[in-house]
């Protein structure tokens, strides 16, 4: 039974895999005494103990014999090696995936024994708000998909989806806070044109943005009726509000969208 005494093999010792060992150690989801980490780069694996103090190993092989559960957070082009790797040695244990463009089925086919699960992560997981879309695979069960819930709340939201939404879900949150940063800069840009200094005005900036995301987030109102709410008749949002519904920014963003979607399915 796979729970937060388990033992965690990450393949890879990168940015979101660093995010993650950090997150689930300091939330005390999981000891660093039950981490073990590999990577082909041994200065990777020396930054990983130094943080962490994980268990570090010299091999994919070693990992996949000491471990309950392998995270796979490596390149995407260099899959097809670590599978064969773990061919030998990954039957009965949760494998959880976290590479761009890396299907399911390309997993499973060289794991055919294996529980796996695939995993859509983002950056702001560094500050512990990220998004994870979390994609169950042939032989993973609802236990497993708990536990991944789990494991990933450590580093911000999560939320399960099938794996035909994947690329949507990459142009949405994947790549989304490359737009977002955009949006933010814009505004706080605009303000600097009109006066402001503009580290002055890209603080007003990504705070009221995070102020308001977390607003969404509550639940207890739409988008449309928090516009409602802040927007008085005839005053200054409500004029700022007409800009933007007479211009072409929806379309600009559906775009946006659209594009990233296609190429992440073309990637994939």
């Amino acid at each position: 039974m796979i729970n937060n005494n388990s033992k965690i093999g990450f393949i890879g010792a990168g940015k979101m895999a660093s995010a993650i060992m950090g997150g689930i150690i300091s939330s005390g989801f999981s000891s660093s005494e039950n981490i073990f980490v590999y990577d082909i780069n041994p200065e990777a694996l020396s930054v990983a103990k130094a943080n962490f103090n994980v268990n570090t190993l010299s091999s994919i092989e070693e990992l996949a014999k000491s471990v309950d559960v392998i995270l796979i957070a490596t390149k995407p082009f260099v899959i097809q090696d670590v599978l064969s790797n773990l061919f030998d040695f990954a039957d009965n244990k949760l494998v959880i995936s976290i590479l761009a463009g890396t299907t399911i089925k390309t997993l499973e086919q060289k794991l055919a024994k294996s529980r796996v699960i695939r995993v859509m992560p983002n950056t702001p997981a560094f500050v512990k708000e990220g998004m994870c879309a979390i994609c169950k695979g042939t032989l993973a069960d609802a236990s497993d998909v708990e536990f991944v819930d789990l494991l990933l709340s450590n580093i911000g939201k999560t939320v399960r989806v099938e794996e035909k939404f994947i690329d949507i879900v990459t142009s949405v949150s994947g790549s989304g806070p490359a737009f977002y940063y955009y949006i933010i800069d814009q505004i706080a840009k605009a303000g600097e044109k009109l006066g402001l200094d503009y580290e002055t005005a890209l603080t007003l900036s990504a705070q009221t943005a995070l102020g308001s995301a977390k607003m969404i987030l509550q639940g207890k109102q739409t988008p449309e009726e928090l516009i409602v709410a802040v927007t008085t008749p005839g005053g200054c949002t409500a004029v700022g509000n007409e800009v933007l519904n007479n211009s072409d920014i929806a379309q600009i963003l559906d775009k946006t969208i659209e594009d990233t979607m296609l190429k992440a399915k073309a990637l994939g």
